[in-house]
């Protein structure tokens, strides 16, 4: 592992070596490719058993999850187990409101989902956030089971086990279209009979719902980056490392958990309506517990506290079932085996923070080393 660990050290202190324009390029190269990707179809990464835009398209709405997620997690220390709740809301919001009980077109759709969600985190949170640890988990877990029973016995809000269909979609635009690759070993041709348009949206292509999802995970990553690096950041950095400690220095610790929590819902609640659009259909069947399970572990994989980390690991912890399919499912047990790999030789996931490194190096110093301010001298 201190090798992986060498290699992508390395190559961090080479990114950030890099002049500030090199570097915007870069990225700006890096998101062109990723948003090509379905157009590409790199035969290393392409799922030949499914379709390989579908499955961008939940890579990118998971990690879109598991950034708000992060953020009640990673950065507040809050351990949500009933996280598929908000999901659920903001899915269920989006039908009823565009299909079940009105016919608002989706772009009111999608902000009242997240304002619902929103609201119903700090309906949640304002009551329970008051315990800690365990009691939270718990308080969670059953919220999360609460929404999916009252999903399947409203039937006059929610048409029940019946679900809801005829889910509206965003407009479509055809702006232009690309014509996809097809590799024969390594040589790449274009199909003109095999095409994507942008941005039409249609149940036949999944492409220009990938496009979509994965614009408002830029959007997301940019508004994170700018409240973890703000006085908002630092509160619930201070209050994850210890509250009392927080709340002696004046950090009102309950107001910016509170934010937190409803923060991390309206991001569960943009994902939910983007879920809804894209299936046109939902029943109670689609939000299980399992779905909250698969969340946390996205987060816990990537490593909390680092957006990079839990979008690597939402994307690949989606990819790698679709890419084995063909192991039927014996691919559950690798799963399974390789989470269980990863939580004993690397436990701090798979992209920790920095500040998380930084401490584990202060740990493995000697206490000789370490002088009277508490501060490691190699």
């Amino acid at each position: 592992m201190n090798g992986v660990r060498s290699f992508f050290s390395g190559v961090a202190d080479r990114y950030r070596a890099l002049p500030r324009w090199a570097r915007i390029v870069l990225i700006l190269a890096l998101v062109v490719v990723v948003y090509l990707l379905p157009i590409l179809n790199p035969p290393f990464i392409t799922t030949q058993d499914s379709d390989f835009g579908a499955v961008l398209f939940l890579c990118a709405l998971y990690a879109l999850v598991a950034i708000g997620l992060n953020i009640v997690i990673g950065y507040a220390g809050l351990l949500d187990l009933g996280y598929i709740g908000f999901f659920a809301i903001g899915a269920y919001t989006v039908g009823v409101l565009g299909s079940q009980h009105g016919k608002l077109p989706l772009l009111l759709c999608i902000p009242a989902a997240m304002l619902v969600t929103l609201v119903s985190g700090i309906i949640l949170g304002a009551p329970t956030l008051r315990v800690r640890g365990d009691y939270l988990a718990i308080v969670t877990l059953g919220f999360g089971e609460i929404v999916r029973l009252i999903l399947v016995n409203g039937d006059a809000l929610t048409n029940g086990s019946r679900g809801i269909s005829n889910i509206p979609t965003p407009p479509s635009v055809v702006l232009f279209s690309l014509p996809h690759l097809e590799w024969n070993g390594l040589v790449a041709t274009l199909n003109l009979d095999n095409t994507s348009k942008a941005f039409e949206f249609s149940v036949t292509d999944s492409v220009p719902y990938y496009w979509l999802a994965l614009t408002f995970v830029l959007i997301v990553l940019f508004l994170d980056w700018r409240m973890q690096n703000s006085r908002v950041g630092r509160a619930w950095e201070a209050t994850r490392e210890d509250e009392d400690a927080a709340e002696l220095m004046g950090v009102p610790t309950f107001k910016f958990k509170l934010l937190a929590f409803a923060t991390g819902a309206a991001i569960g609640g943009l994902s939910g309506a983007l879920f809804a659009t894209k299936q046109q259909f939902i029943n109670p069947d689609n939000f299980t517990i399992l779905y909250s399970v698969l969340f946390v572990a996205m987060v816990v994989v990537g490593g909390q506290g680092n957006r990079w980390g839990v979008v690597v690991a939402a994307a690949l912890l989606t990819w790698a079932p679709e890419k084995f399919r063909f192991l039927s499912d014996a691919r559950f047990l690798l799963f399974g085996i390789a989470l269980m790999a990863l939580a004993i030789f690397r436990p701090q996931g798979l992209l920790p923070p920095r500040r998380s490194v930084r401490a584990k190096r202060a740990d493995e110093v000697a206490p000789d080393q370490i002088d009277a301010e508490g501060v490691a001298r190699v």
